[in-house]
């Protein structure tokens, strides 16, 4: 079967959706590394793949591979999670369900490829004492229970070597579901069911590679066989009651390439097969699946069958097309499955069934109200940790939780965290800014730099990442969530300017803008200013004079004011000619063409570097956002200092120059995580309005190694 999307103009009209005055909203995120022992090496990769929780929601159990354990958390105070250890489970564990307060663990053991092997494990969750376990024949993916305690579902996926013969399918053994009886909180090993899968799926029907299953309150059991296309429901006697094809979709609008260093959504892919991962029951009739894509497809969204097989609603290309609009789309993954939804979840808050969809690739949880499971509606978008793999939701408490699978401990990034959300009569805390008022589709992130403008106003730029697309961005602080409402490209020559790496911005007072460009020379991007006029041409370069290229390093202008007749730029880091923890700001007369410098004392790290990432004016100051490269826990030096104006006076490069006194105006830090989150590391952008409220910017490093998250945040100043 094969489905068409909905129409741009639909995915944008559902995307602005807030129907609902109840909200969730982050509350707490908890680093699962916190859950090793005293001693261990905090450096080894620690991992929160599925998740569940005990009956009375106080406990989470999650899945971490790397370690080859469960973690538990204490989640009795929800905004305040503990840890609780972790369990050796004597293999990796790839899948938790809970009944009561006893954890059903599948746990792969296998050999190799070709013979496969795998326990189920049953733990107690308050001792972690190991109570029972089954062998199940083969390499175990999925877990499930029912909701009546009565009944638990295995998915054995016995995975394809995807080295072997560029991982083409068949590839034996074959796959199955397992079935298992639990009688008084104890699982019947010896009434084990298996299921054959083979024969169902026209792709590779030998060799079914099950992923996914969820139980509804009839006791069937849906399967995904992600690889095969296909969808299977059984009964709890093992009968397979139903099986169809996934089936396929058309994608309008959509960026399937991943090399022009830009956001364009001009592409178009057909009869792209679904490839399910995740699956959950939405009620006995209805189920969800997010189609990730494994093989040959990955559909960029998620949809509801009918378990006869008749696909009630799928959301084509608009789940992605919203994430476009809140600024967490993965450019580098569009030549692959773009957001690529991974996982799923339901669950009832109040009087609303909801669906919940997590984007693997854009670290976001699209939340839908699937009263009309025909025409779901997409009701917020939550920021979630980098690569949601699994939710458990507690309606009895009013929360949802995610586990956030990458940590990037070895590339010293964030680690991965389980996230608490609450059902909140409040309203929605993320995003904070969004382009879903644009008349087009319009694509942004990367914000590395702002200017504040008249009537609350602020002007933007990207960095580098977006390379063939560098952005001059109109941001209406005036609306909620802040608004995108102008994107126009840097040209040069009536052609998208190349070579830049924008990193400051400011209005020349005559309706243009000036430019600051960091630069890199071993990608041969040049440090320089930049003058652009109202339509976004670059009418004037001005590169840096040889005192200051003869001394110059990589890491250089972060921002960029004026004053008068003078431009001043932050240097982020020290060059050739600094003393330690001493950078420049840099001064160029636009009128006589002098250069010029006074320097800057910053903070000594303690891990890490500091620099400069901002410079701005308001009133008798100059004001400079100072960071280290340091984010969650390590994260000292987030922090907002101002300067006299009176002490800018440039001295001649070369020589001596004056060091300027500093007064610190904000700690960002409890900024940083006023939303629940983990503190963010590039604190990038700062824009002050004539009324002294202060705009503080970060950069998502363009959804790469990164959450996606943008946090635009205000404050007031005076003078």
């Amino acid at each position: 079967m094969k489905f068409t999307i909905l129409s741009t103009a639909s995915a944008l009209a559902i995307s602005a959706a807030v129907a609902h005055a109840e909200n969730f909203n982050r509350i707490a995120s908890f680093p699962v590394v916190s859950n090793m022992a005293e001693g261990e090496d905090t450096s080894r990769e620690t991992s929160s793949e599925i998740i569940a929780a005990t009956a009375d929601g106080n406990t989470l159990v999650y899945t971490d591979s790397p370690l080859g354990v469960i973690g538990m958390i204490d989640l009795s105070d929800a905004a305040a999670p503990k840890p609780l250890g972790n369990v050796d489970v004597g293999g990796e564990p790839t899948s938790v369900g809970i009944i009561g307060s006893t954890a059903f663990v599948g746990v792969n053991t296998s050999e190799s490829y070709t013979e496969p092997s795998g326990l189920l494990k049953t733990f107690d969750v308050a001792s972690g004492e190991e109570i029972a376990a089954c062998d199940l024949g083969g390499q175990p993916d999925s877990v499930a229970v029912a909701k009546d305690g009565s009944l638990v579902a295995v998915a054995i996926e016995n995975e394809r070597n995807e080295d072997l013969n560029d991982g083409v399918i068949p590839q034996m053994p074959a796959g199955h579901l397992v079935l298992l009886d639990v009688v008084d909180g104890a699982v019947d090993c010896d009434g084990m069911r298996n299921v054959d899968l083979t024969g169902l799926a026209e792709v590779a029907p030998t060799d079914p590679e099950p992923e996914f299953v969820s139980i509804n309150d009839l006791g069937e059991t849906v399967v995904t066989l992600q690889e095969n296309n296909h969808l299977a429901v059984v009964s709890r006697d093992g009968e397979v009651l139903s099986h169809f094809s996934a089936g396929a979709v058309d994608l309008e609008g959509i960026d399937a390439t991943d090399d022009r260093g830009s956001l364009i959504f001009d592409e178009s892919q057909t009869g792209r097969k679904r490839e399910p991962d995740a699956v959950k029951w939405i009620d006995d009739s209805h189920f969800a699946t997010a189609n990730e894509g494994d093989y040959e497809g990955g559909s960029r969204g998620w949809t509801i069958f009918n378990k006869d097989g008749t696909v009630v609603y799928d959301s084509g290309t608009s789940f992605e097309h919203a994430v476009v609009q809140v600024g967490h789309y993965p450019d580098k993954r569009s030549d692959a499955k773009g957001v690529e939804p991974e996982s799923v979840d339901f669950a009832v808050f109040g009087d609303t069934p909801y669906v919940f969809v997590g984007a693997e690739r854009a670290s976001v949880v699209g939340v839908y109200d699937v009263t009309d499971p025909a025409n779901p509606v997409l009701e917020q978008i939550l920021s979630s940790g980098i690569g949601p793999e699994g939710f458990v939701a507690l309606p009895d408490r009013n929360l949802l939780v995610s586990a956030n699978e990458v940590d990037l401990i070895e590339d010293g990034g964030a680690r991965s965290h389980v996230m608490v959300y609450e059902y909140q009569d409040a309203p929605a805390t993320y995003p904070h800014l969004t382009s879903a008022g644009m008349d087009e589709l319009t694509g942004w992130g990367a914000i590395s730099g702002m200017a504040a403008g008249e009537d609350g106003m602020i002007y933007a730029v990207n960095d580098s990442f977006y390379g063939y697309q560098p952005t001059i961005f109109t941001i209406d602080t005036t609306q909620t969530p802040a608004a995108i409402t102008g994107a126009m490209t840097v040209t040069r020559g009536g052609r998208v300017a190349q070579k830049l790496d924008i990193e400051g911005i400011a209005l020349d007072g005559e309706g243009g803008y000036w430019l600051a460009s960091e630069g890199r020379t071993d990608r041969v991007i040049p440090h320089a200013l930049y003058h652009v006029d109202a339509d976004g041409a670059i009418d004037a370069e001005i590169g840096l004079p040889a005192e200051l290229m003869a001394v110059e390093k990589r890491f250089g202008f972060e921002g960029v004011a004026l004053i008068g007749d003078t431009l001043w730029m932050a240097v982020q880091r020290e060059w050739g000619d600094d003393p330690a923890n001493h950078v420049k700001l840099v001064a160029y007369n636009t009128e006589s063409g002098e250069w010029g410098a006074v320097r800057y004392e910053k903070a000594e790290p303690e891990t890490g570097w500091v620099g400069l990432s901002e410079i701005t004016v308001f009133g008798d100051h100059a004001y400079i956002v100072e960071r280290d490269n340091q984010i969650g826990a390590a994260a000292v030096t987030k922090k907002i200092y101002r300067i006299p104006l009176a002490e800018l006076s440039p001295a001649p490069l070369g020589g001596d120059l004056p060091v300027v006194s500093k007064e610190l105006v904000r700690d960002l830090l409890p900024d940083l995580v006023s939303t629940g989150g983990y503190v963010l590391d590039k604190v990038e952008g700062l824009a002050i309005m004539s009324d002294g409220t202060a705009w503080v910017s970060t950069d998502n490093d363009g959804v790469d190694d990164h959450s996606g998250e943008t946090m635009l945040f205000q404050f007031s100043v005076s003078e």
